[in-house]
């Protein structure tokens, strides 16, 4: 008897502690995996609820993604909207979040940056970078550059003759590799004129 009630209590605790919920602020909502193709499947409701804010006509809109992380915490997408003269760059964020409770969960949110903002956000970056580089590349990991853009914290490091981003937004903290960053930037300056 005592068996059973122990391992009554241990899968109750542990359904409480590592639970899986919904929140309701930020739009993060439970997930497993997260990639480009999700990230375009979900990005979408984030779209039209929260950027487009369509109500009874029609809109006509593009959602194109650009780059994911290969940590998976970060995927970024493209959105124009010529009716409505909207357009910029979603990013999506994705990993372990803490709500209110400080209950664990995996979760996912998106962040809208209209074309401007989005431009000046990737370029502030690039800048951080350049005008750091020397800083950054004297000790690999142990030197770091931060700053804040709008409600993000990005902190920048290097390793490896690299360098890697993690930002830091509505308790997400996702890792951006050059890679990614670069390909995103790239992509979201070809597409977007």
């Amino acid at each position: 008897m005592k068996i059973i009630i122990t391992l009554t209590l241990i899968i109750l605790f542990n359904n409480l502690v590592l639970g899986q919920v919904k929140t309701n602020s930020n739009n993060a909502f439970v997930a497993r995996e997260f990639n480009k193709e999700v990230a375009l499947f979900n990005s979408k409701n984030f779209l039209f609820s929260n950027i487009l804010e369509t109500k009874d006509d029609v809109d006509k809109f593009e959602v194109i993604p650009l780059a994911s992380a290969s940590s998976g915490e970060l995927t970024t997408l493209l959105y124009k909207c010529e009716a409505k003269q909207k357009e910029g760059l979603i990013l999506g964020f994705y990993g372990n979040y803490w709500n209110e409770a400080g209950v664990l969960y995996q979760g996912y949110s998106y962040k809208n940056l209209e074309k401007d903002k989005a431009i000046e956000f990737l370029n502030k970056i690039e800048d951080a970078i350049e005008k750091n580089h020397k800083f950054l590349k004297n000790s690999d990991d142990y030197n770091n550059i931060v700053f804040k853009y709008d409600d993000m914290y990005v902190l920048i490091w290097t390793t490896s003759g690299s360098y890697s981003i993690r930002i830091f937004w509505s308790g997400f903290d996702s890792t951006w590799e050059k890679t990614a960053y670069e390909r995103s930037k790239r992509r979201f300056e070809k597409k977007i004129k």
